[in-house]
């Protein structure tokens, strides 16, 4: 049963991040909110990990807060709005938000 996995929580801050990737399945999605967007930073060992997913684990990011933080998405990652983050929840057979 695929699952988007949803995290908005700084990857700097704790261990959420490895903690997910760890847990990912094959069909899974993972959608970066909030904070958790500071993942796709350009030379982190965070988005070495993001980009050493598998490639039919999907990742998202949402435009809205890479734009309030000032980073764009690497190609790995489909940058969306809020209407295409409800498709998302509503596409994926169960969502795991990362509180």
């Amino acid at each position: 049963m695929a699952t988007l996995h949803i995290l908005s929580h700084s990857p700097f801050a704790d261990s959420r991040l490895a903690s997910c990737l760890r847990l990912l399945g094959a069909a899974d999605g993972l959608l970066l909110s909030g904070d958790a967007v500071y993942a796709l930073q350009p030379g982190t060992a965070n988005l070495q990990a993001l980009q050493l997913m598998p490639a039919s684990v999907a990742l998202y990011a949402l435009g809205e807060d890479l734009s309030a933080r000032g980073l764009q998405a690497p190609e790995r990652a489909q940058v969306v709005d809020y209407p295409e983050f409800v498709e998302l929840c509503i596409r994926y057979a169960k969502v795991n938000s990362w509180l």
